[in-house]
């Protein structure tokens, strides 16, 4: 079986740009030689000059800050120390197994060893005695105490929480010792963040203890089940309940659920172990010891790894923490093993920090300023501990703290939506990566057809009949194709309904096979047929048929039953059965004949099968007195696949699902390429894809399109012109740059396509192709990939993904395995394996390709929701809350916001907006517009810095210090130009007013201006719901729109204002005021008008989108 590297899961596609090279070796070519008295030329020294820039660059923080600033960078970073760790505890975990015996144990004295009855496993008195002393065969349950601490740690110092506790410091020197007299306010305000510190801890540790529950609530949505032996019945029980000594039986799409021991075996037996080596090196299984290392024998399937191929029966040597997946486990949580962060975790943190950095140089930029000018210049005007607490007090409120806790809020919010959709996630890393699929390759059966495959045609030498009308022959010919298709096969009848006639039970398995066992159960005989089947091969994607070998009563000699596809065995037939049910010979008119056929029901939408098999003599079997051994049963089994005779040729067809159809147009207008990837006959495929809407062109390419260059160009059907968008979707869809492109390259006057458009191509059409070929390839906006292998599949991948295309995958089975490892997302379906949905990034617990659609949706709503948050809250936590304190120290002002009330806009106000724009529903074109690629579009750029600073940011400013300056005005008389550079005028005596007073004056205009900026964020809040679509058109209150949100934070605010404005306690601890009630109306005008001014952008954004304006709207 061929080995690929690229099984391992990548979030994003590595390409060089993010990499950094490795370092140089030290001293490279010119280590430990003696420096020559020479002098140097200009050009020598300017070399020198680079050599010594680049030992600069190599250095270690250097790389690390590059790091820092590029988030793939990160991100792969993280995964090479992670697969360093992992390495490292294999090694060991291999030392501290060397003497285990389990391996080298014959298959006897592991069943003596461990307690069990080969013929009937454990019964339920030893089961219940051994859960008592191993306890749940699960792995990770209890946490180390260290891991704990850890954990601890981290909701309390960890992110932004170091700087708050500097801060604390801080204003605990500033009341004592450096204040003096000491100011209660500042020892209040150490206080205060202290008690903010312990709440975003808590919060922190009740939104992991909630999503942790969610996810585990998700989970169980999934049961698990193993096939177990006990008291000599084979149950299905959860693998948590497995014990020492349980018989486990297991089959191809079968998770290993504790480290067993092989004790049989089919030749066939193929393990995939790659979740526990990191690399996807499927090995062969065996009874017998390969190797004393126990990670690496083949008699051992080990906790974690996969069947793909084969049957195995096994009994359990350990489970949960001791087996070899819970020491991996604890030696990589000793090592210091992290979580691994996503990409737009990454944005946020590199976010949080830029602006972390920024409030320090701005906090110490004060400082010196004061140091070296106020101090002298005005000596009475600023005190050290007033200094220190304005410097402080900058760093304290210009970092958005809520921001990590949203990114949280957002993911957790939109797994619970996913939920709701019987879409299971397997982790909320996924839920992002969803937003930027940009390819879904689609399986055919099951995924886009509704696995209910029905035979309708069967053909023989001579004759060509409908399945319905072949039923009531009773004839020798229809007999051996109903015994071919009835024992060539992996399908089983429902025995709850063993009551029924057997063409009214359900099948279970392939639907292939079912389509077949349901034709064969007409056969009035079919179920007093009695045979024995001695060995199968089961069907591959790589060989394209299936071998059975099987004896009966009437032919107690083994024979061959093959079924496959067409192309692949007639070159191995040289007879074939007639109507009569004689065998005559197979010349080249049949043989074309049945490739006709073959041809004209696959341009039909069938699928068609060869069915055939193979008798010996008594004297010359070569399958004779074998039964008894599988390995050579085996090998003369595979070389007896030829002179075969044709039993006849059937057609199948299987319906689409009736919703397809309108997902497929649901992707096409989200700019989302579906691709259909499967086994199928290419003209079958081709006729499917196009009933699913997959192509929808007149014509489609072949490979020699691609070769020759000479694609089609033709009209787009069906695509919807930028003049034909309904409403606002058309200014949606064109107001991105990325999408007005695509819409102009899509259309011109005359409507013709300037792309190359549908691409029909088969797996043996992909060996060998070129870049360029594949450059072409994935260029093509409809494609149908036909009678493709595994590993084909498996470079369409990653070829798509070279070129920087995210792409999803969906699965349900161990051949889908190499795919959905290698793509950003994979799909499993619920009705799948346990090994796909175990792959898998999201299952689909209905089977539905539409839930793929809401999980799309979803995943572009993380992205477009956050944000929605980091537009609300830059403008107010850096432009509206550092104007106050560059104007204390620069313009001599008194400070027109205090730190206090700073933090309670920050920590309470600010913090519910935010939960209500993360709870946003979805905008009416989110589906409209092509998906992001996070190599070009970031969480936070330009656009939303001129969005947040520029202009949202600008007007609040002006807002807050209108409020402040008019109750100066109002209350006190005091004109702005009195105000500014004041300095220590401000004092008592100045203007009339005593130093209490002006305090008292201050304080009341502080809050005032509070207020301002509380309802100004209102406005804020409600123009940040939406991007370019009108705000009325997104209703917060009732319709698909409402956020029933929206009406609590709203009074929650104002009663916030009051809490810490009108208590007395807070007015003479933190310097508040009463609030005037002239003051809660003021701002409301000017809330209104930030509501008008944006939605005038926005609509200048809409009509013309390629304005300035539109060209940076966030």
């Amino acid at each position: 079986m061929a080995t690929h590297s690229s099984f391992a899961r990548h979030s994003e596609p590595p390409i060089a740009a993010d990499i950094p090279e490795e370092p140089a070796a030290p001293g490279g070519a010119w280590a430990g030689r003696t420096a020559l008295p020479i002098q140097l030329g200009d050009d020598q020294r300017q070399r020198q000059r680079g050599r010594g820039m680049q030992r600069v660059l190599d250095r270690s923080w250097w790389r690390a800050l590059v790091n820092e600033l590029v988030p793939l960078g990160t991100a792969l970073r993280q995964q090479a120390q992670q697969e360093s760790r992992r390495r490292a505890a294999l090694d060991e975990v291999a030392q501290q197994l060397r003497e285990a015996p389990f391996h080298r144990d014959t298959v006897g004295e592991v069943y003596a060893r461990m307690g069990t009855a080969p013929a009937t496993g454990l019964d339920a008195a030893a089961v219940e005695r051994r859960r008592a002393q191993q306890g749940r065969n699960v792995v990770g349950g209890r946490r180390r105490l260290r891991a704990q601490l850890r954990r601890v740690c981290g909701w309390f110092f960890g992110g932004f929480n170091r700087f708050l506790w500097v801060s604390v410091v801080v204003f605990f020197l500033c009341w004592k010792p450096i204040g003096n007299p000491p100011q209660p306010g500042n020892l209040a305000l150490a206080v205060v963040i202290v008690v903010i510190i312990c709440m975003q801890a808590l919060f922190a540790a009740w939104q992991e203890w909630v999503t942790s529950r969610t996810m585990e609530a998700i989970g169980s949505m999934v049961p698990e089940a193993a096939n177990v032996l006990r008291s000599g019945r084979e149950l299905r029980v959860a693998p948590a309940e497995l014990v020492d000594g349980d018989v486990v039986l297991l089959r191809a799409g079968d998770l290993v659920p504790a480290d067993m021991r092989i004790v049989a075996a089919s030749v066939d037996l193929v393990l995939d172990r790659s979740a526990l080596t990191g690399t996807a090196q499927p090995a062969l299984g065996s009874v017998g010891l390969t190797s004393a290392n126990y990670l690496e024998t083949r008699n051992m399937a080990l906790m974690g790894a996969a069947v793909t191929q084969g049957t195995c029966r096994c009994v359990v040597v350990a489970t949960g923490e001791r087996t070899v997946l819970g020491r991996l486990g604890r030696l990589v949580e000793l090592r210091g093993g992290k979580t691994k962060q996503t990409i737009l975790q990454l944005e946020v943190r590199r976010l949080v920090n830029a602006l972390t950095t920024v409030s320090l140089v701005v906090g110490v930029a004060f400082v010196v300023l004061w140091a070296a000018w106020l101090r002298h210049a005005y000596p009475g005007f600023m005190s050290v501990s007033d200094a220190l607490a304005n410097g402080v007090g900058v760093l304290v409120t210009f970092v958005p703290g809520s921001l990590p806790v949203s990114l949280t809020l957002a993911l957790t919010a939109v797994a619970r939506r996913m939920q709701r959709h019987r879409v299971l996630i397997t982790s909320l890393a996924a839920v992002e990566t969803l937003g930027t699929v940009g390819v879904l390759c689609c399986e055919k059966t099951g995924t886009l057809t509704q696995r209910r495959a029905v035979v309708t045609r069967v053909a023989f030498a001579d004759a060509e009949r409908h399945a319905a009308a072949l039923h009531a022959d009773g004839g020798r010919a229809a007999q051996r194709l109903y015994e071919t298709a009835a024992w060539c096969n992996d399908a089983v009848l429902d025995a709850d309904a063993a009551h029924l006639p057997a063409a009214e039970r359900e099948a279970t398995g392939d639907a292939t096979d079912c389509a077949l066992l349901r034709m064969a159960a007409r056969m009035a005989a079919f179920g007093g047929l009695a045979h024995q089947r001695l060995l199968t091969v089961p069907f591959s994607l790589r060989s394209r048929w299936m071998l059975t070998v099987c004896r009966s009563d009437a032919q107690p000699e083994p024979y061959v039953l093959v079924k496959g596809a067409p192309e692949t065995l007639l070159p191995r037939c040289a007879a074939i059965q007639n109507a009569a049910g004689e065998v005559v010979a197979l010349d080249a008119a049949g043989r074309a004949r049945l490739a006709d056929m073959q041809r004209r029901w696959a341009d039909e939408g069938c699928r068609v099968l060869l069915l055939c098999r193979r008798d010996f003599g008594a004297q010359d079997n070569p399958l004779s007195g074998l039964a008894d051994s599988p390995a050579m049963l085996y090998a003369a089994a595979s070389a007896c696949v030829g002179e075969l005779t044709v039993v006849g040729l059937v057609g199948m067809v299987d319906p689409p699902r009736p919703e397809i159809p309108g997902v497929v147009d649901t992707f096409r207008r989200a700019g989302v390429r579906v691709f259909m990837v499967t086994g199928d006959y290419a003209p079958t495929a081709a006729y499917v894809a196009r009933q699913c809407r997959i192509i929808t062109a007149a014509t489609a390419d072949s490979i020699d399109s691609i070769a020759s260059g000479a694609a089609a160009k033709e009209m787009i059907p069906d695509e919807p012109k930028p003049e034909d968008l309904a409403g606002n979707a058309k200014a949606e869809y064109a107001s991105d740059e990325p999408s007005l492109r695509r819409l102009e390259s899509r259309t011109d006057s005359q409507h013709t396509l300037t792309a190359p458009r549908a691409l029909v191509v088969s797996g043996p059409e992909l060996r060998g192709l070129s870049t360029d070929a594949w450059d072409r390839i994935a260029g093509y906006e409809e494609i149908v990939f036909a009678r493709i292998t595994p590993e084909q599949k498996l470079q369409i991948v990653e070829e798509l993904r070279a070129r920087d295309t995210y792409v999803a995958v969906t699965g349900d089975d161990v051949n889908d395995l190499p795919a959905m490892h290698a793509a950003n997302v994979a799909v499993a379906m619920g009705s799948g394996s346990e090994v796909a949905k175990a792959a898998a990034d999201i299952v689909l617990l209905d089977n539905s390709l539409s839930s793929v659609v809401v999980a799309v949706e979803c995943g572009r709503l993380v992205f477009v929701n956050l944000k929605k948050v980091i537009v609300y809250l830059l403008p107010m936590t850096n432009l509206s809350e550092i104007m106050p304190s560059f104007l204390n120290v620069v313009l001599g002002l008194p400070i027109p916001l205090s730190t206090f009330l700073m933090l309670v806009i920050n920590t309470v106000t600010d913090v519910w907006a935010s939960v209500v724009l993360i709870n946003e529903e979805p905008e009416d074109e989110i589906m409209l517009k092509p998906p992001r690629n996070p190599r070009r579009e970031r969480l936070v750029d330009l656009r939303l810095f001129v969005q947040a600073y520029g202009f949202i940011g600008i007007i609040q400013t002006l807002t807050g210090h209108v409020a402040f300056f008019l109750c100066l005005y109002l209350r006190g008389g005091i004109s702005p130009r009195h105000v500014f550079l004041a300095f220590n005028k401000w004092s008592g005596g100045y203007l009339g007013h005593s130093k209490e007073d002006l305090a008292h004056l201050v304080a009341v205009a502080g809050s005032a201006h509070f207020m301002a900026l509380v309802i100004m964020q209102w406005g804020n809040m409600f123009v940040a719901r939406t991007r370019t679509v009108s705000v009325f058109r997104q209703n917060p209150l009732w319709g698909p729109t409402s956020n029933p949100l929206l009406l609590v934070a709203v009074p929650l605010s104002i009663l916030v204002a009051l809490f810490f404005n009108e208590i007395t306690w807070f007015n003479t601890v933190f310097l508040t005021g009463k609030i005037p009630v002239e003051f809660f109306f003021i701002p409301v005008p000017f809330a209104f008008a930030l509501v008008a001014a944006e939605e005038l952008r926005k609509l200048v954004v809409r009509r013309y989108p390629r304005c300035w304006v539109a060209r940076i709207a966030w």
